[in-house]
């Protein structure tokens, strides 16, 4: 039985081995600043979490699949995470614009 596509090589130790050149940076941490990069880091995720829930309950309330007081609710709940995770990052010293994260082909987060 013949195949129309070649066969899938998973290995081929023939072919030397080839790098791609790295073109995002790297998460680099310095010892010195460990917290500060830690809660750049740790913050960054929080934001993104908090976009993606915010686009979701705008989705669920264009659905009109949220009571008034459902979307009441998660509105003060995510301004409420949105100003915590601010004032935590004032704390740091960090602006929201800190907050980015490049997760490189897919661009930054915010």
């Amino acid at each position: 039985m013949t195949y129309p596509f070649p066969p899938l090589l998973l290995r081929d130790d023939r072919l030397p081995p080839t790098e791609a050149p790295v073109t995002a940076p790297r998460i680099a941490l310095d010892p010195d600043r460990l917290e500060h990069d830690l809660a750049r880091i740790l913050l960054g995720l929080m934001e993104m979490l908090r976009q993606i829930m915010e686009l979701q309950a705008i989705r669920r309330m264009e659905a009109s699949s949220l009571s008034e007081s459902q979307q009441e609710q998660l509105g003060t709940t995510l301004m409420r995470a949105e100003a915590a995770i601010h004032e935590m990052a004032a704390r740091f010293g960090l602006t929201p614009a800190d907050l980015s994260l490049d997760l490189g082909p897919l661009g930054r987060t915010i």
